[in-house]
């Protein structure tokens, strides 16, 4: 390799590092912003309770996020993942009211539907190359329908055996087990997505199909597996839902996957596949989650809150595509 060479990749690689540094530092003043102003704005938001409030409420949404950051890289999109949601926590509550199974139990068959609902959907979409959002979309009124069924549409109180999960550890500081497992889903998923041959070929089928079919290397199984992580993150976060609230909703998760998408978005991960970074979708879910509880304190009707996040939502679009075109004038 000649030295013009060398020092063209080093250039690259240190551009590409200090986009990186960038994004990050730039979710974080945003996030610490918010904090800022709804701190001045209401002062009992900056307390221990506000902040325990709002890391015990994001788990079950970071565990999806981590899923849909996947689907989002590979160019795809999963709007069931609020459905698959609920039709795995109401299988859960099923097999514990219903059919008496003990937690141990359950719990496999609640992953093993979620695993089976991403399975369809991969299968689906690989299959006969149709648009994941129409074949998720479907799916979206299966699962719920399924749910409905399971559970008569009517609540499923499962009690404080599953009620137990999300109660705080006394000799870790009060941190709960979703709070373990939504950490160690982040840890696990950027390592996937950064430091394996999978999340390199997710990248790549994200930013050229074609070509990667063309280099010899069928996308087809990635992408099967794409959604079947997807599926299984649904159903752990529904899991981990029903432990929260000690029962089963058949109305759980309704609008669920448009919060899950614009905390993607948000943490800059591209609509148009190819681009995304677990760890900055953990930070956009504590945007989204920080913006929701400063909103609530200070006391916003729903009418305004909503309006709000969606422009959070427009505005990290359109500073998505500013950096797309960006990189592609460098």
């Amino acid at each position: 390799m000649t030295n013009d060479k060398v020092t063209k990749n080093l250039t690259g690689t240190l551009s590409g590092l200090g986009r990186s540094s960038a994004d990050y530092i730039g979710l974080l003043g945003v996030l610490l912003v918010e904090i800022l102003i709804f701190s001045i704005w209401q002062r009992t938001f900056f307390t221990s309770d506000t902040m325990f409030a709002i890391a015990a409420d994001v788990p079950d949404t970071v565990i999806v996020a981590v899923g849909m950051t996947f689907v989002l890289i590979i160019a795809g999109i999963d709007l069931s993942v609020g459905s698959v949601l609920a039709f795995s926590q109401a299988v859960l509550g099923y097999c514990m009211v219903s059919l008496g199974l003990p937690l141990i139990l359950a719990i496999p068959a609640c992953l093993a539907t979620g695993v089976l609902c991403g399975s369809l959907n991969g299968i689906v979409s690989v299959r006969w190359a149709l648009p994941s959002f129409i074949v998720t979309l479907g799916m979206l009124e299966i699962a719920r329908g399924a749910t409905y069924f399971v559970t008569q549409s009517r609540t499923i109180y499962i009690g404080q055996e599953i009620g137990r999960i999300s109660d705080p550890i006394p000799f870790l500081g009060g941190v709960s087990l979703p709070i373990i497992i939504c950490i160690l889903t982040v840890i696990a998923g950027q390592i996937l997505l950064s430091r394996t041959v999978f999340g390199r070929y997710m990248i790549a089928i994200g930013t050229n199909e074609e070509a990667v079919r063309l280099s010899g290397i069928n996308p087809a199984p990635i992408k099967f597996a794409v959604f079947v992580i997807c599926g299984f993150c649904s159903a752990l976060g529904g899991m981990i839902q029903a432990s929260k609230m000690s029962s089963a909703s058949p109305n759980a998760g309704i609008g669920f996957e448009l919060t899950v998408i614009a905390a993607v978005v948000i943490g800059g991960t591209s609509l148009m596949g190819g681009r995304g970074s677990v760890v900055k979708t953990f930070l956009g879910v504590l945007i989204v989650a920080v913006l929701n509880a400063g909103l609530a304190q200070i006391g916003a009707p729903e009418y305004a809150k909503r309006p709000v996040i969606g422009i959070v939502i427009v505005l990290a679009v359109i500073l998505d595509s500013y950096r797309a075109r960006k990189r592609k004038t460098e």
